[in-house]
């Protein structure tokens, strides 16, 4: 079975989205086609890197057909071996910048859906949709519970978060990509790698159903609001609270640097109502729908593209490649951002930001266009993008499992 290059080019969009999150202006100051654009990413990005994580965990676990016997226990263990990493290269990377770095999630997301790869398409799709909906009602009803001074009381026994990155209590409940809700987009991912994405019936199901999936839940949501008032207003106060808890930020010093945007992570409760909104973040079951929907949508018609263009595949090869190597380019603008004197985005990353670097689309521009060079060279004599190939290497002695 083939690469789907397909998929790699929804990899490389997921990556340019965050780009525009991270480093392009807030939704207030984005005017014209950039304010839907920014828009557009807000959320969903990081929902679409997530359900194509889903995705590549069944080119480990086996896509059609789960792998079993000592191939099925190989590829749980580079699974697990891969998640590990994760965990620990994220929680590095919170303590330089920030929580919104999303790869420490990514490490438990991957060590939760182990005992799911060997699942069917039509019975992860059903366990997707009920955390979609049960998962931001179990998260709402534990932030009510945990008070304060139990938070305090697991943090201090944590050792995650006594090394300063995100807890355990962040990664399940109260950070920017909670496990509880967000394992919708992993388990969804899962459904759709485990379906045949290369039958013309199955991608034309997919096309209708993604978008009807989104309309219903961005829709629903919208009309709730319309007629509710406590919907409405619930709507809005997500809306007004800006970036970070509180609409503060998220942190002193380097942390500053994950202080992104409009995003918010739904780490208190709020009100009832605001079960039925749909904000970008707000892990709400419209939120988490809508963005399935999405990313389905763009998965989807990017392989679609990619087949029924051959020259699309050709004079796109740059973005493609960057979805490759999908890794290092979401760390490499980490670890970047702070090197570029004066550029800055709304979110505060980056260095001295002024008010004309608020609104300025320049260094998305850069990021974008020097991932695409960067990859694109890489890829004339690598098969593999730098972390990748050190990740494949890690993953090396899942060999010699029995």
């Amino acid at each position: 079975m083939g690469r789907l290059v397909g998929v790699d080019l929804a990899r490389a969009l997921a990556v340019f989205g965050m780009y525009v999150v991270h480093l392009g202006p807030s939704i207030t100051d984005a005017t014209g086609i950039g304010a839907w654009v920014r828009h557009l990413t807000e959320g969903r990005s990081s929902a679409l890197f997530a359900t194509l994580a889903g995705f590549s965990l069944m080119l480990i676990a086996g896509r059609l057909e789960p792998k079993t016997g000592v191939a099925g226990r190989q590829a749980k263990a580079r699974i697990a071996i891969r998640a590990v990493i994760l965990l620990v290269l994220g929680t590095v990377m919170i303590t330089f910048y920030g929580d919104v770095v999303i790869l420490a999630s990514y490490g438990l997301f991957f060590l939760l859906a182990m005992p799911l790869l060997r699942l069917s398409a039509k019975t992860l799709a059903i366990i997707a949709a009920g955390i979609a909906v049960a998962g931001p009602l179990l998260a709402f009803g534990l932030k009510f519970l945990i008070t304060e001074p139990a938070k305090a009381a697991i943090k201090a026994y944590d050792p995650l978060a006594q090394l300063g990155g995100a807890g355990l209590l962040d990664l399940l409940l109260t950070g920017f990509y909670p496990a509880i809700p967000w394992m919708a987009f992993i388990i969804a991912g899962m459904a759709l790698g485990r379906l045949d994405v290369s039958s013309g019936a199955v991608r034309r199901r997919l096309a209708v159903f993604g978008p009807a999936l989104a309309v219903f839940a961005y829709g629903t949501s919208w009309l709730l609001a319309q007629l509710i008032d406590g919907v409405r207003e619930a709507a809005e106060m997500q809306s007004a609270r800006g970036p970070g808890p509180g609409g503060s930020g998220m942190g002193k010093g380097p942390k500053d640097l994950g202080a992104v945007g409009d995003m918010m992570p739904p780490n208190s409760p709020g009100s009832a109502w605001s079960l039925l909104t749909s904000g970008p973040h707000s892990g709400m079951p419209f939120d988490i729908i809508g963005c399935v929907g999405v990313a389905i949508t763009v998965i989807v018609l990017a392989m679609m593209a990619i087949d029924r263009l051959p020259l699309l595949q050709r004079l796109a090869a740059p973005i493609i490649a960057v979805g490759t190597m999908s890794l290092t380019a979401y760390v490499g603008h980490f670890v970047l951002i702070p090197q570029m004197s004066g550029a800055s985005g709304a979110s505060g990353i980056g260095v001295s930001a002024g008010a004309e670097a608020q609104s300025s689309w320049m260094p998305v521009l850069m990021f974008i266009f020097g991932a695409m060079v960067f990859a694109w060279i890489w890829s004339r004599f690598f098969r593999k993008g730098p972390l990748e190939y050190l990740l494949n290497i890690a993953t090396k002695p899942a060999k010699y499992i029995r």
